[in-house]
């Protein structure tokens, strides 16, 4: 019989084939706030012994020790051709294409199958810890050899002289008595509603785009810690090549009569209600101009005469009066319905146009100005890197990514938000396949360190090459076609039968949404000065965007640090 090798490792092990895993550190103890999802992952492998029957030799699996049911899903290795950009530091796991595992996948029977000479990973985690009680749970991942092997035509036999094989792993987890709260920062990962149209062959807004929309916004939702939808009111001007266009996903219906425009916002209560009851408290509203300068209007169409019609787009510049027309019409009956549908002034983001450089400042100046009247009152962001669209009152709230927020930060801006894409691949945090999961984790941190107040990506479910010239697969292009590094364009997948299957990535980074929560937490407890001091023990230097600790067991340290802080507070 083979010998079979098993690890027990934490969350921010990315588990390669060829890669022998780092076992679980830190007395291989998780701290938690009641609600937070903990995780962790059995590393598995059967040694070559030079067997030639081609049998399948499989382990049940379960977890004993916490009165919260777990949850299994196989760890499954995704083709990267284009893991990163040329320019790289020394803080990725590989800069070579390859097999990364990201995609996590259900699993029907809790039963796992080692592969000959190669790693491969199950993902342990626990959905519901919000009724355990406080206190340091003994648990153990149990492994079982099933009695019977699988034969190379799919039957099942008991092979002779077989002996059944057990393996135990044991970890705590301390449930702290302090209650995981709502979400203080405001996530946004920009739906691409057209690409599950796309991806799933489907007519834009039937019955069955609906149902795979709702099931992706509820994972946002309701797991991965996204408490803002972009909302496509008309088809966002967005990644899309200049005289371009991507599938029409037009929530208003716009109609031009004798004595003005009409509009029918029926998809769009549908959309908010959607919303409301996954856990979505603000929306995001497309783009009011195109991207990268605001030089033309939207992708919208207009019913005429009984005939619809792409009245706007790239032939329709941004100033153009007709533009103004319709929007004096469509932005205050917008905002009445938006509010109507439970989503008022204080829940509502607009935007102008996505990434303005210096190059175009007096477009974006321009385009701005023919709303601005139109959005008193209203939030108003968009993401850009140039500090002088603040420092000139040109954007009152500016969205820097990490490798630029310093300038903000210097200068003092006040609520600030931050972001990241495929450009910020040197030195800040990112999600990247190529990246260690720490670097992903670690913003979380960082985020309750500078008071940041919002999180935005583009990415949640961009299933397009770049520009959207074409749609992808992306099971097997992760990269936009050559053109974000994988781990950049989305981050989950849209699975079998219209459901959406997450990702390490995704996982990680809502971890680090809760080491946030956690941080805040423990200062209404001990005062912020106290927290900031857990933050840098044994860490060297000024923590920033670009120098923060890199490895995964400060993360893991840091947290049991927090809940030994939360237990002196209450004198336990």
């Amino acid at each position: 019989m083979p010998e079979f090798e098993f690890y027990l490792t934490g969350s921010l092990e990315k588990i390669f084939p060829d890669t022998e895993p780092k076992a679980m550190g830190e007395a291989h103890r998780i701290s938690i706030l009641r609600g937070e999802m903990p995780a962790v992952q059995i590393a598995y492998r059967r040694k070559c012994g030079g067997e030639n029957l081609p049998y399948k030799y499989r382990f049940q699996c379960k977890v004993t020790g916490i009165p919260a049911s777990a949850r299994f899903r196989d760890v499954e290795l995704v083709p990267s051709a284009f893991p990163c950009y040329e320019v790289t530091d020394e803080n990725y796991l590989t800069t070579r294409p390859g097999l990364f595992p990201d995609l996590l996948k259900p699993k029907k029977e809790n039963i796992i199958t080692p592969m000959p000479g190669q790693f491969r990973a199950l993902w342990i985690d626990f959905p519901d810890t919000k009724t355990l009680d406080a206190g340091v749970y003994q648990a153990a991942v149990e492994l079982t050899m099933l009695p019977e092997v699988y034969m190379g035509d799919s039957t099942l036999k008991k092979p002779e002289h077989m002996e059944c094989e057990r393996a135990v792993f044991p970890f705590e987890l301390e449930v702290a008595e302090a209650q995981w709260r709502p979400q203080s920062l405001i996530h946004t990962e920009w739906f691409h509603a057209d690409c599950l149209a796309d991806f799933y062959r489907t007519e834009v807004f039937s019955e069955m785009h609906w149902k795979v929309i709702e099931k992706q916004i509820a994972l946002a939702g309701r797991e991965l810690g996204v408490n803002m939808i972009l909302t496509p009111v008309f088809t966002p001007p967005l990644d899309t090549a200049i005289g371009g266009e991507r599938t029409t996903v037009q929530l208003v219906e716009a109609e031009l009569k004798e004595d003005g425009y009409l509009f029918d916002f029926t998809k769009l209560k549908r959309w908010c209600d959607i919303c409301r009851r996954s856990g979505i408290e603000n929306l995001e509203i497309a783009h009011l101009f195109t991207q990268w300068g605001a030089k033309a209007t939207p992708k919208i169409y207009v019913t005429e005469n009984g005939l619809k019609t792409q009245k706007f787009g790239w032939h329709v510049p941004a100033v153009s009066r007709e533009y103004r027309r319709f929007l004096e019409a469509f932005l205050p009956a917008l905002q009445e319905k938006l509010e109507a549908f439970g989503f008022d002034r204080e829940h509502v983001y607009f935007h102008i146009s996505d990434e303005p450089s210096r190059e175009n400042l007096d477009s974006y100046i321009q385009a701005k100005a023919a709303v601005e009247d139109l959005l008193k009152g209203w939030k108003v962001m968009d993401a850009l890197s140039d500090y002088v669209f603040y420092e000139k009152g040109i954007v009152e709230n500016p969205i820097p990514s990490n490798d630029h927020i310093q300038a903000f930060i210097d200068h003092g801006v006040e609520h600030l938000w931050v972001y990241y894409c495929c450009a910020q691949n040197n030195k800040v945090p990112n999600r990247f396949f190529a990246m260690p999961s720490a670097r992903n984790r670690i913003m979380g941190v960082l985020m309750y360190l500078y008071r940041i107040e919002g999180f935005l990506h583009w990415g949640y479910n961009f299933y397009n090459s770049m520009f959207s010239i074409e749609h992808i697969n992306p099971f097997f292009d992760t990269h936009a076609g050559f053109a974000f590094p994988s781990g950049d364009p989305f981050l989950v997948y849209p699975g079998a039968d219209g459901e959406p299957w997450s990702s390490i990535r995704a996982e990680v980074q809502r971890e680090g949404l809760d080491d946030m929560r956690a941080l805040e937490e423990l200062e209404k407890r001990v005062g912020r000065k106290r927290v900031v001091e857990i933050i840098y023990e044994g860490v060297e230097g000024k923590i920033t965007f670009e120098n923060y600790p890199q490895d995964a067991e400060y993360l893991y340290r840091l947290r049991n640090k927090v809940a030994a802080e939360m237990k002196r507070a209450a004198g336990k």
